[in-house]
């Protein structure tokens, strides 16, 4: 690593010493668990998919490529660390609303990039709202897959509708993924499991997959503890239920 480093976080972290010599420490950077997705913050955005210039988020030969892996809601983006070496070809995004949560994340792939010279170049972060302009950042089909980990389970029926899997949302998902694309979604609240699973059972785009399609799947293994949130629920030996499913075939096209 260079001796200026990049960032004052990197600074600190050869500082503190430890196992992570290097990387962005999470004190640094704590904020509230949730923030309200209806309120008004500020955020850059494009007008559209074709005015988002992607190579200032990723390195090197993979700049010109699309986003094909979304993470909504990423929190401190363990899951993108895990699933960059998996897929080094494919790029992923992180969306965080968050502001130091998504500062941490850039500033760990920062780092990793220095760390380990030519690995996750594949992985950004972006702060935004993923429930109000995620159209703006992908193109019809543009995606292969979508994760949601944890979301926050907005207890209070009055704000169900500010729950991250609803009819509306869902249908903003289907256009961006392509077919055969999945989306998986992990919670340990069981309630809010239900709940995303009947509406994602109603919606005609989406196919459950049964336990022998999740099985096969390399990337279900990693949603349970790649994140913060999972390894609290682990340590606190609590429950957590996963499902995925498929975007299907729009039958209307076909005509």
């Amino acid at each position: 690593m260079s001796e200026n480093g990049d960032s004052e976080t990197l600074k600190r972290g050869h500082e503190e010493g430890g196992e992570d010599v290097g990387l962005p420490k999470k004190r640094y950077y704590r904020q509230r668990a949730h923030s309200n997705p209806i309120a008004d913050h500020c955020f850059d955005y494009p007008v559209s998919p074709d005015q988002m210039d992607w190579s200032k988020e990723y390195a090197g030969d993979l700049a010109d490529r699309q986003v094909e892996f979304a993470d909504i809601g990423c929190g401190y983006g363990g899951l993108l660390v895990q699933l960059s070496p998996m897929f080094p070809n494919t790029l992923m995004l992180g969306m965080e609303i968050r502001v130091k949560v998504s500062d941490y994340v850039r500033d760990r792939i920062k780092a990793l990039r220095v760390k380990y010279p030519g690995d996750y170049k594949n992985i950004a972060c972006i702060r935004s709202n993923s429930m109000k302009y995620l159209p703006t950042f992908f193109r019809k089909g543009q995606l292969s897959k979508m994760f949601f980990l944890f979301p926050d389970p907005h207890f209070k029926k009055a704000k169900h509708k500010w729950r991250i899997i609803n009819d509306t949302l869902l249908a903003e998902y289907a256009y961006v993924l392509r077919e055969d694309g999945r989306i998986y979604t992990v919670t340990d609240v069981e309630d809010l499991f239900e709940w995303m699973t009947s509406h994602l059972s109603r919606h005609p785009l989406f196919q459950r997959l049964d336990d022998a399609d999740m099985k096969a799947d390399p990337v279900v293994a990693k949603l349970f503890e790649s994140s913060e949130e999972g390894q609290k629920v682990s340590r606190n030996s609590g429950e957590k239920w996963c499902a995925v499913y498929r975007r299907i075939c729009d039958s209307h096209s076909q005509g």
